[in-house]
């Protein structure tokens, strides 16, 4: 058996409004390594343990395979104690298998359920006893199959359930049966750890750079700075109290928001139905869901009755939603397909009705437990977020390696000189490794997150709520935002514009008032096709559904009771609603029409059907509704009028919201409470359109307005028609009135053709001007695609992606899954992608974007990092405007940190070679009233209000960060040894004492002229590295930061100029009488201010970059820059009018 392993996962996705993906969901491809323990390895290991005093084990903390590898051998995974996990992104994970001796009896119940699976759960070691083997991995069970020969997740158990098998426990699990999933399953928890603050408090302390300060602190008080270390210490304590607080608080809040324990009422194979708690449910149970609703805690399929569901928590989407029973068949089972017909975790089921005798309640059985739950996977995202591929935090660990080499050049300096002067070995030691304390400042980490902190703040005033602080720096790079259409850029609500009825013949005038038809099965149509239900004798249902139902005049009745009544008015059959017209028709009378049967709206479908009955049951008929292009394919050809596509066209082209319908009589015999789907979807008569406005958002066109100014690019990805897609783009402004719109279609392979690629002009016929025209302006044009030709495109054109995606402004059409493929295949162009959304259907995009924003009055909804209670697309500027605000801040204190440790490093040596030391006090004031004080009020300081074309930058390592770090310290160095040059050639000037060493000899004057430019130093390079334009307001905006400069320069120049006594005996500064020298020291400070400032402004102008010319000139890394290159200059393309296929394409190689 192999020692190596992979997690087998389900094939079919997690049952959640985004489907899992190896982006998404961390665990979703892992590499395993089985080992068990031995026991003289551990034995060696705890006594290494002992005699390196503990740090062994801190080690192994830090490096939890080094443990593995030190007390285990490699074994196979089927005899493993610990596994070593390497997970998609290349982190490696230490997890103990775990064993659960299971019930008498197991085998056979198992049998039972599964043939096969099951019995493969179990593993016996040649025993009586049946133990289960597993493991738990952020949340997640993964057990032992013996069969597959490796670990899998445990729902891949039940993956394979047909809608028949859901019904099949309709009837209830039993006792045993239930005690042995519970067994096999686990609890029916999402539970967030929260762990004691003594874990805690040992997990931060022993942190790598908690554990360099308590190294730090202790050689301090070694070396008899007491004050310096205990103030260090209190400031480290009180630090990670609030830290822990803080990670203790968020834990707390997301249990609280995850947790979920409620009592449900469940159905025994007995027939009894009892209350448990829904801690112990698992796949299989049949939960009884009563009419007032509840809290769902756990995935569930509907079988019996009607739920309004509230999936705001999840979605972000307030509007209700009506689920419908899952029609049952022996097709396999996925949550995704039949969303319409499952009830999430972590829903609120407002109603539920039609399911139980009386009326009251529906019946469901449950799918999904825990974290694999809906609700369990999105909890798990925030939990265990994928790692942040942000080069500003990978350049921040590699410039501390950085100064890390500079502090062992500074060790090694510090220990020759102390070496020559003959210092003992113990002071020696102490002098060089405090260098090292002094050169990598441990507080770095902690002090470039400020400026995220006050972004977050800012955005949680202006209605922005973040899940996930470091996205905040990640939104200032942002280079493309992706939109959803309807309710995004376009107002909810919809407003009915008009009916045209169509046939064979036709169509007819366009009716504006839907009320105002003939009675017939276009009106009825309009009537009866819906999901809108009654809350409280209120309406509720999709604002689309809404607007058709009240424009047609009739009225919504729900049956009371057990609705026996209702039943026996129309034929017996049991109805879910009753539509009746209006009593006032002229001359024209409509009876009352009963919906029996409901097929809900699917996005992959892209339409919904319904079945409805007159009274006494008579006149069956089944009415479809959805987007015309579907409806006309589900249509009887003789019946679409052959006006049909100009039709739609042109209506589209206005921005109408176009929806077709169809209907068919049924035979009286249908058995209308089973008839399937796809029975009732086919060899419909088409009955014509409704068209509905929807108006864009009046802020729309000024934010994308904003973001083309600022050279961001703006796309559209909708479910809508193409045309209507494109006029709303049109209409606010991501395509240009002078722009021409290009149509990419694309076509799959089929029995009886090869797959083809076409580009065709809008406007249709094209002249040859007009192409050259086109190609002449660079994006004097837009390519537009719906879904079905960007899976073709994807399918049989990749080498063509890259380029449509490069042009392509309007995606139409769109399935969810698809939204979330497009912004994965435009992250492999290495574009920073935003995506906007009202979270229902584009739950998988906003999660997969580098930057996602869900559009949402829910404050704790997990849909997305973001999410605004701003209605409309102006938090999208905010946000990218308030990240690159806090990017350039934690630039700025980064590079404050550095000079900060370089300034106090250069201090120190100098110091050193001349004998002497800074004093204990000298240490404090530097570090805490001037830096710490410095450092925490730099990034008050809000955004730019205006989004600039330039994104500042993500690399702490290019040219211009370095160049200007070393600039600053080299005229820091040079500032401190002016000073101390100029103080030595004074006439009065008296040497050191050269019997004594360090602080021994203070106070003295080389230290008090050191000291004194260099507290001047910290306070000018504050000043200097802050960045204010483009992306900030100006400096004199932070008020506090300004008064606090201007507070410590006078102080500095009072301590310089005229120090106190008291103040001078304390800080150990020697006594100089000389007024011209002092001043002096000030004209010196004002000089390297301006020297500084004026370099960096340099800097900022691209001095620096005339270094680069040198290298010559080099293609951008970024693939869609290089690739925009490339098609501007490739003047014949994209290929007008011209039918491609697979063997026919010219290949762009980007490298």
């Amino acid at each position: 058996m192999d020692r190596r392993g992979s997690v087998v996962e389900p094939q079919s996705g997690l049952p959640s409004p985004s489907p899992r993906d190896p982006r998404l969901s961390p665990d979703s491809h892992m590499d395993l390594q089985g080992y068990k323990w031995v026991r003289w390895r551990v034995w060696l290991c705890r006594l290494f343990a002992v005699l390196s005093l503990g740090l062994l084990l801190i080690v192994f903390h830090w490096r939890p395979r080094f443990a593995v590898l030190a007390r285990c051998c490699s074994c196979p995974l089927a005899l493993a104690d610990i596994l070593l996990i390497r997970d998609s992104f290349g982190q490696q994970h230490v997890v103990e298998v775990l064993t659960e001796e299971m019930e008498g009896g197991s085998s056979e119940v198992f049998g039972a359920l599964e043939d096969t699976e099951w019995r493969d759960t179990v593993h016996l070691y040649k025993e009586e006893k049946t133990l289960l083997r597993y493991y738990l991995f952020e949340g997640l069970r993964y057990i032992w199959l013996d069969r597959k020969g490796t670990f899998c997740r445990v729902s891949v158990l039940n993956e394979d359930w047909t809608c028949m098998d859901l019904y099949g426990f309709q009837k209830g699990l039993s006792q045993l049966e239930q005690s042995l999933r519970r067994c096999v399953y686990g609890p029916n928890l999402i539970d967030v750890p929260v762990k004691p603050y003594i874990r805690l408090l040992f997990e931060e302390v022993l942190n790598p750079f908690y554990v360099f300060q308590v190294f730090s602190i202790i050689l301090w008080m070694i070396d008899n700075y007491y004050y310096y270390a205990s103030c260090i210490f209190i400031i480290s304590f009180l630090s990670i109290g609030i830290s822990l607080h803080e990670i203790r608080k968020q834990s707390i809040t997301l249990r609280n928001m995850a947790r979920l324990v409620t009592n449900v009422k469940v159905r025994r194979n007995s027939g009894e139905e009892e209350c448990v708690s829904s801690v112990e449910l698992v796949p299989g149970d049949c939960i009884i869901i009563p009419q007032e609703g509840l809290l769902l805690p756990c995935d569930a399929a509907l079988l019996a009755g009607e739920c309004l569901v509230n999936e705001s928590m999840l979605t972000g989407e307030s509007v209700p939603v009506l689920k419908t029973p899952l029609p049952a068949g022996e097709g396999k089972y996925s949550s995704e397909t039949e969303r319409r017909h499952t009830l999430f975790c972590g829903t609120q089921l407002i109603q539920a009705k039609g399911g139980r005798p009386g009326g009251g309640g529906a019946v469901a059985v449950v799918i999904s437990t825990g974290f694999f739950t809906a609700k369990g996977n999105l909890v798990s995202s925030i939990l265990y977020p994928q790692p942040a591929n942000f080069r500003f935090y990978q350049d921040s660990v590699k410039f501390l390696f950085v100064l890390g080499f500079v502090a062992l050049l500074g060790t090694i300096y510090s220990f020759v000189v102390l070496f020559r002067s003959n210092v003992t070995w113990l002071e020696l030691v102490m002098r060089s490794l405090d260098v090292v304390t002094i050169a990598v400042p441990p507080a770095l980490p902690a002090a470039i997150t400020t400026g995220t902190i006050y972004a977050q703040r800012r955005l949680k005033n202006q209605g922005i709520f973040c899940i996930s602080p470091p996205r905040i720096n990640i939104s200032g790079k942002v280079s493309l935002f992706c939109f959803d259409k309807t309710g995004t850029l376009t107002e909810d609500g919809l407003d009915v514009w008009g009916v045209m009825e169509g046939g064979h013949a036709g169509f007819s005038e366009l009716v504006p008032e839907p009320r105002k038809l003939l009675p017939g099965p276009m009106l009825s149509g309009l009537a009866c096709c819906h999901t809108v239900t009654l809350l409280h004798g209120e309406p509720l249902g999709d604002p689309l559904e809404l607007k058709m139902l009240e424009s047609t005049g009739w009225t919504l009745l729900e049956p009371e009771g057990d609705g026996m009544v209702l039943d026996a008015e129309f034929g017996g059959h049991r109805v879910l609603a009753v539509m009746k017209p209006p009593t006032a028709r002229g001359s024209f009378t409509s009876e009352p029409v009963a919906i029996v049967q409901r097929f809900p709206f699917s996005s992959a479908l892209q339409r919904m059907s319904v079945v409805t009955v007159g009274p006494g049951g008579r006149s069956p008929l089944a009415f479809i509704k959805g987007s015309p292009e579907m409806v006309a394919s589900l249509c009887r050809q003789d019946t679409v009028p052959a006006q049909f596509s100009s039709k739609l066209h042109n209506f589209s082209s206005e921005g109408l919201r176009v929806l077709a319908l169809g209907y068919k009589p049924l035979d009286k015999n249908t058995d209308l409470k089973t008839i399937e789907r796809e029975a009732v979807e086919k060899d419909m008569q088409f009955l014509g359109f409704l068209m509905m406005k929807n108006l864009v958002k009046p802020q729309s066109a000024k934010v994308i307005n904003i973001l083309t100014r600022a050279q961001l690019r703006s796309v559209m990805v909708t479910g809508d028609n193409i045309l209507t897609a494109v006029n709303v783009a049109k209409s606010c402004g991501m395509v240009g009135s002078d722009e021409k719109v290009i149509f990419v279609n694309a076509t799959p392979q089929t029995a009886h053709s090869m797959p083809t690629l076409k580009f065709n002009l809008g406007d249709g016929g094209t002249t040859q001007n007009s192409i050259e025209g086109l190609y002449q302006g660079g994006f004097g044009y837009h390519l537009a695609i719906n879904g079905k030709s960007f899976a073709a495109l994807c399918e049989h054109f990749p080498e063509y992606l890259p380029k449509v995606l490069m042009r392509a402004t309007v995606f139409a059409r769109m399935a969810p899954d698809q939204k979330t493929q497009l912004v994965k295949e435009l992250q492999k162009l290495n574009y920073r992608v935003g995506m906007c959304g009202d979270g229902a259907n584009d739950c998988g995009a906003l999660r997969a974007a580098d930057v996602g924003v869900s559009l949402s009055e829910a404050e704790a909804s997990v849909a997305s990092p973001f999410t605004s209670k701003i209605g409309n697309i102006s938090c999208v500027p905010l946000l990218i405007r308030e990240g690159r605000c806090s990017l350039v801040t934690s630039f700025s204190l980064f590079r404050y940190m550095a000079l900060y440790s370089l300034i106090q490093f250069s201090s120190v040596l100098i110091l050193y070679t001349v004998k002497t030391d800074l004093g204990d006090l000298q240490f404090l004031f530097c570090d805490i009233v001037l830096v710490t004080l410095l450092a925490v009020v730099m990034g008050k300081g809000g955004p730019s209000k205006e989004l600039h074309h330039c994104r500042p930058p993500a690399s702490l390592l290019a040219l211009p960060v370095l160049g200007s770090l070393f600039i600053h310290a080299c005229m820091n160095i040079l500032g401190q040894l002016a000073a101390l040059f100029i103080t030595m050639s004074q006439d009065w000037y008296v040497p050191l004492n050269s019997t004594m060493t360090g602080a021994a000899n203070l106070p003295n004057m080389e230290d008090t002229s050191v000291f004194a430019l260099s507290g001047f130093q910290y306070i000018i390079m504050a000043v200097v590295v802050t960045k204010g334009y483009p992306h900030k307001k100006p400096l004199y905006h932070n008020v506090v930061f300004l008064c606090l400069v201007l507070i410590l320069f006078a102080v500095m120049t009072w301590l310089v100029v005229y120090p106190t006594p008291i103040i001078a005996k304390y800080l150990q500064l020697y006594d100089i009488s000389d007024m011209e020298y002092k001043l002096l020291l000030v004209a010196l400070a004002a000089l390297n201010l301006l020297i500084c400032f004026v370099a960096e402004v340099l800097i900022d102008l691209g001095l620096l970059n005339c270094l680069r010319l040198l290298r010559g000139r080099r293609l951008s890394k970024k693939q869609y820059k290089r690739l925009n290159v490339i098609l501007s200059d490739c003047p014949t393309w994209p290929p007008l009018n011209q039918t491609l296929s697979p063997a026919e394409h010219t290949v762009i190689r980007i490298s």
